[in-house]
């Protein structure tokens, strides 16, 4: 009998549990405020454009780095994506791909909000724009 009973107690349990989180909802993500990039970096020249030996390298650092948030093909889909506050868009985008190189380094590496910062991570110059390539490769 008390076999039965802690069945009864665990499928109430169960069932009041759920009944509990079809309440829950996933909360809307915002859409993301322009960003405001210093005119340091508008202008910034890539020295390291159309640079191929950097491929592999950006490539890793985009794995290890970015793929988390961005996803693989950078659409903005990775595992951490839904639980972010803000919507992450795609680096695919045609908007996104006219931004200058400079630009893009600034939102990559500086970051803001929710975009975290690079600059301790990934120190070295050259590997951050090996990083920018890489990301404009993306389709």
């Amino acid at each position: 009998m008390k076999k039965y009973r802690n069945l009864l107690t665990l499928s109430v349990v169960v069932f009041v549990g759920s009944l509990l989180l079809s309440f829950v909802t996933v909360q809307d993500q915002k859409d993301p405020a322009p960003w405001d990039v210093p005119e340091k970096y508008v202008k910034m020249e890539n020295p390291y454009a159309g640079d191929e030996s950097l491929d592999r390298v950006g490539k890793i650092l985009y794995i290890k780095h970015c793929r988390s948030c961005h996803g693989n093909n950078g659409e903005g889909d990775g595992p951490k994506a839904a639980s972010m506050k803000t919507k992450i868009h795609s680096m695919t985008a045609e908007a996104f791909k006219k931004q200058s190189d400079g630009v893009i380094y600034y939102q990559s590496i500086i970051g803001r909000d929710e975009m975290p910062n690079y600059e301790s991570k990934i120190p070295d110059e050259e590997d951050r724009w090996a990083l920018v390539n890489y990301i404009k490769t993306l389709k």
